[in-house]
């Protein structure tokens, strides 16, 4: 196990923010001994969002340009959370140099990307893995738990959604959320989130059909400031038009059955709202985000429901609470930034060399980021050819 661990943040947005606050939570939670950790840097372009950040999350410095923190000697372990056609040409200068690497998802633009970072993954010998963050929800968890074990046995047929509401606003500003092609947009950003809980309980989509998109705003005006995750800022009365999908829909199958998914970012009313059933041998399960402390599970016995549906509050005899939550009582809430920390604190337990058995899940690999990003594009062939089914590449 090594003696120290610096750690930097390349991007301090939203996202940037979490993965910060993580990094410094991370020792609280999950069992055993950890290496030092130094919170040595958050990088930005915009100098004084990466200031202000660092400041905050108690970083002893930051910086504006990320070849600084591939360069530097005090710093092993890198998230990158940045905009996605930055990953490639970050992450891979970040590996060549030897540092440990979380990069936020999606993986990047393109399978031709995916599949380079996928390969100076596996060429490097520093560890490389991706921010699938929702795997970290103790009632998805515990959903997987029933279901792998046998309690509800093989899925059927699974429903997902994740709604987001922050592009309802005509006047909310362009920004490279916004731009590419149809795929991008949705179906990318929270899309990306959505296949991989619908394969973390399901198992790996092969096919895709009836994929369609879109786009409501079709142009967005400019801003006239740095635009931070999905703030607001004073925009110009020059607008741009929008180039990728407010709006996606989909069927897939997978390996014991299939299901639809649907990802919006301008469902009103609904500013993060990720959801899944999994109709199953023996039951059924279903856990909504908006209610994070609690899973909803019916029971059945020779076909017939035993209990009808019940819910069921999160305590700690379910995954992360225990050893993840300061007060682990049962009905506790658990949120987003929990399932930061547990990642953070998973991918420690990696670098610092303990034994998968003995702490957290492991993080995804990056391949898994490459099998999203075909997903994807499954999606976007079977769209442009009224809804066929299409296979998703090996």
């Amino acid at each position: 196990m090594p003696q120290r661990l610096g750690i930097a943040v390349i991007g301090a947005g939203m996202a940037g923010r979490a993965h910060a606050s993580a990094w410094r939570a991370a020792p609280t939670v999950g069992t055993g001994e950890l290496p030092e950790l130094e919170l040595v840097s958050v990088c930005d372009l915009a100098g004084d969002l990466a200031t202000a950040t660092a400041a905050r999350y108690g970083f002893s410095r930051h910086d504006t340009d990320w070849q600084n923190i591939v360069d530097a000697d005090d710093i092993d372990i890198v998230s990158v959370v940045v905009a996605n056609s930055l990953h490639k040409e970050i992450v891979e200068a970040l590996l060549a140099a030897g540092k440990h690497v979380l990069c936020e998802k999606p993986l990047t633009d393109t399978v031709d990307d995916a599949r380079a970072m996928v390969a100076a993954a596996e060429d490097s010998t520093s560890i490389a893995r991706l921010g699938f963050t929702y795997r970290r929800s103790p009632g998805l968890a515990a959903i997987r738990d029933l279901i792998n074990d046998g309690t509800l046995g093989e899925v059927h047929h699974v429903n997902a959604w994740y709604w987001t509401d922050y592009a309802c606003s005509p006047t909310a500003p362009m920004s490279w959320r916004y731009k590419g092609e149809l795929g991008s947009g949705a179906l990318a950003d929270v899309g990306s989130h959505l296949t991989d809980t619908v394969e973390f309980l399901a198992g790996p989509i092969s096919s895709v059909s009836g994929g369609r998109f879109h786009t409501a705003i079709t142009s967005r005006p400019l801003p006239l400031g740095h635009v931070v995750g999905h703030d607001h800022v004073e925009v110009s009365d020059e607008f741009e038009p929008v180039g990728n999908d407010d709006y996606a829909a989909f069927g897939v199958e997978f390996p014991t059955g299939s299901g639809v998914l649907q990802v919006s970012r301008i469902a009103a009313g609904h500013p993060n709202s990720l959801g899944i059933e999994v109709f199953c041998a023996n039951g059924s399960a279903s856990f909504d985000f908006r209610f994070p402390g609690q899973i909803v599970l019916n029971q059945t016995i020779d076909g017939h429901a035993a209990t009808g549906l019940t819910t069921i509050q999160l305590g700690p005899e379910h995954p992360y609470i225990a050893d993840g939550l300061a007060m682990a009582a049962p009905g506790v809430g658990v949120g987003q930034n929990d399932g930061f920390v547990f990642q953070a604190r998973a991918f420690l337990d990696e670098v610092a060399g303990r034994a998968e058995a003995d702490s957290l899940p492991r993080c995804a690999r990056f391949s898994e980021g490459l099998h999203a990003l075909q997903v994807r594009d499954a999606v976007i062939a079977s769209a442009g050819d009224n809804g066929a089914a299409k296979e998703v590449a090996a």
